[in-house]
């Protein structure tokens, strides 16, 4: 056996050591399914894909059962997946002026024939919101010999009468305040309103802004001595904008930086206590900052509570991009794009594997040696999907003995009906007032 898949299958089983004897043995077969791109070959079909791996048909009924139906917690193998990463001591957290980036985003899993979906999220080529099943990203943003991962903390799922996509954002980031720690900083990108994070009490966050972005001032300007006193500040626009064939100019900055960097002038414009443009004075406050580079056609907009340099506050900002891999990964490499199961629970958990599987894939890819995927690759890296190409090829079950602990249950069953009785029996279950048939 090769030692990269020997260390796969630690740290697999490492995961799911814990979980109940029998269901820690299926999600494993899940899990090896999903790291080794079998997923992506059936077109998101889970039974061929843990066929695929060269188990017998009983083997791939559990892992079904142990996914669908099992005793366990997405939380409980993130939080065994953070203590591992930690322990081996190689991806380290970036610190910007003596702040670590907190990334939060939301990202979905488009099932648009799924009977029933409750939940719709927005798809930019359909313009409109289609049946899916979403999930807010949590996660502190590090790297790993040169490369930056997203160590996920949290997948929140969108529950609540109305799972809505602002309630989703809303469920997140007050799940995300509750894990930062003093030195974090909640960093979203435009898709989060400012409000949401004001309203969850964010203690520090930097957060993108629209180009068409205005605020006020904080205190109310001087009365003129005619007309009603004024009840809101005044309004700040950091840049100017066209409405209705009229250019508005953009307000004074409060103070301009300068700074060069890699052979290019940079300067950020800074607007100090501003509130909301629907805000009086009196509400939380907030800065804007206007970074303008050469190397970028539009200048970029950023919202924060933090008084540090603007160079700060942008790398920050930069430091959300890796929590975007987590579902490129899930979705592209792994091949969960398209998910071909229907029971409630598995619809969920399905997708929450997948991204914590991207994760895992993603970290291993980078504390192993380069993998080239043939001789053509004459430049290889250390990539998820190059990983992932080994993993097709490779044999799990031979020379590898796996811990006490995770085997199969050896449950007595001769007591429990079987056959069409089990399924009458669940269905009295679920519907008393309306028995089946006799048969």
């Amino acid at each position: 056996m090769s030692p990269l898949v020997y260390r796969t299958l630690t740290v697999l089983c490492e995961l799911v050591l814990v979980l109940p004897i029998g269901t820690n043995l299926g999600l494993l077969h899940v899990l090896l399914a999903l790291l080794s791109g079998q997923l992506l070959l059936t077109r998101g079909a889970l039974f061929p894909a843990l066929d695929g791996l060269g188990l017998a048909p009983p083997a791939v009924r559990r892992g079904w059962a142990a996914l669908s139906s099992g005793a366990w917690a997405l939380s409980l193998l993130l939080e065994r997946w953070q203590a591992f990463v930690q322990r081996e001591n190689r991806w380290q957290a970036h610190s910007h002026g003596g702040y670590h980036a907190l990334a939060v985003d939301t990202s979905a899993f488009f099932r648009p024939r799924l009977q029933g979906c409750a939940t719709t999220h927005y798809q930019p080529q359909a313009g409109k919101a289609l049946p899916a099943i979403p999930f807010g990203l949590i996660g502190r943003v590090g790297s790993v010999a040169g490369q930056r991962l997203a160590l996920p903390l949290a997948f929140v799922r969108a529950s609540g009468p109305t799972p809505s996509e602002s309630a989703l954002q809303q469920q997140t980031v007050q799940q995300a305040v509750a894990l930062a720690k003093a030195d974090d900083v909640l960093v979203v990108d435009r898709g989060f309103k400012l409000k949401r994070l004001q309203q969850a009490q964010a203690k520090q966050y930097v957060a993108r802004g629209p180009k068409n972005f205005s605020a006020r001032r904080s205190q109310l300007p001087a009365y003129a001595g005619r007309g009603r006193k004024p009840t809101y500040g005044l309004k700040v626009r950091p840049l100017p904008r066209r409405y209705k064939e009229k250019t508005l100019a953009a307000t004074a900055p409060d103070q301009t930086d300068r700074w060069s960097e890699n052979g290019y002038s940079l300067q950020a414009d800074w607007w100090y206590d501003l509130v909301l443009a629907d805000a009086h004075p009196g509400a939380p406050t907030f800065h804007v900052v206007v970074i303008h580079d050469p190397r970028w056609r539009e200048p970029l907009v950023l919202l924060t509570n933090l008084r540090v340099a603007a160079h700060r506050v942008r790398d920050l900002f930069h430091d959300r991009w890796p929590i975007e891999q987590l579902p490129l990964v899930a979705k592209q490499l792994i091949g969960a794009e398209r998910q071909w199961v229907s029971a409630p629970e598995a619809c969920q958990r399905l997708p929450e594997l997948a991204l914590c599987a991207g994760s895992v894939l993603s970290y291993l890819a980078a504390t192993q040696p380069v993998l080239p995927t043939g001789f053509w690759d004459r430049t290889p890296r250390r990539t998820a999907g190059r990983l992932r190409r080994v993993l097709l090829r490779a044999d799990f079950f031979t020379a590898f003995t796996l811990p006490e602990r995770i085997r199969e249950k050896a449950s007595v069953t001769d007591q429990l009906p079987k056959g069409i009785s089990a399924l009458l029996r669940h269905y009295e279950r679920l519907h008393p007032a309306n028995p089946a048939p006799a048969h």
